[in-house]
């Protein structure tokens, strides 16, 4: 299986707390539910053909618990991302987490210190995509172990400010081809875009000079 990771983002790489208010307040986040005002007149459609691309759901454990408290309570006809998170296979990554507390549907516990081994281990297995929705402090994790093959964003044009961004500092620089990207029609005209890694450990620079009167790439 490819892992692929899907989230939202403001334009400055924010992915905290898109869903509500109280979604994560960790480290005095205050603008939980920054994407709602923008997320009506089908910016959100790309999200049903995420999941349609999943074999199996790899979560951490605070999305796994928000996303559970919510999507628990929807009616799984018709709707392609309750019946993914509530009936198809789901790992959730914590070593607090007990397998009694981990019950929704076909749940398996990783726990350790080599999460990043096991998740490469899983991905040996048949399928197409082990996909990871939010889940920030792993996404990091895996994204520094090269284990990241597509990244499918919805980036809203909100300049948040603070909290937790896709990238942080610190991060092994990488580099992606854009295989798919949509400016959302209507709404607040969000992009919807599909990278795929071409490149880990190094991004390559370059210079610009200028030869006989002319700008050159070297």
């Amino acid at each position: 299986m490819e892992l692929s990771v899907h989230t939202f983002v403001s334009l400055d790489g924010v992915m905290q707390g898109p869903g509500g208010p109280d979604e994560d307040r960790s480290n005095g986040f205050e603008y939980g539910g920054w994407l709602v005002p923008h997320a009506g007149e089908g910016q959100l459609d790309p999200v049903d053909g995420w999941f349609r691309e999943a074999d199996a759901i790899l979560l951490g454990r605070s999305t796994f618990e928000m996303m559970r408290t919510f999507w628990s309570q929807v009616d799984v006809e018709d709707n392609i991302v309750a019946a993914a998170l509530n009936t198809w296979k789901k790992y959730v990554v914590s070593n607090t987490l007990s397998d009694e507390d981990a019950a929704w549907g076909d749940t398996t516990v990783l726990r350790g210190d080599d999460i990043a081994e096991q998740v490469r281990r899983l991905k040996e297995q048949p399928g197409r995509e082990l996909q990871v929705h939010g889940s920030w402090q792993l996404v990091r994790t895996l994204h520094d172990a090269g284990l990241v093959d597509v990244y499918r964003l919805i980036q809203f044009p909100v300049v948040v400010g603070t909290g937790k961004r896709l990238f942080e500092d610190g991060a092994v620089p990488s580099t992606y081809k854009i295989t798919a990207a949509e400016v959302r029609e209507g709404g607040s005209g969000a992009v919807s875009l599909t990278l795929r890694r071409e490149g880990f450990g190094s991004i390559g620079t370059g210079d610009i000079v200028v030869e006989d009167g002319k700008e050159v790439l070297i």
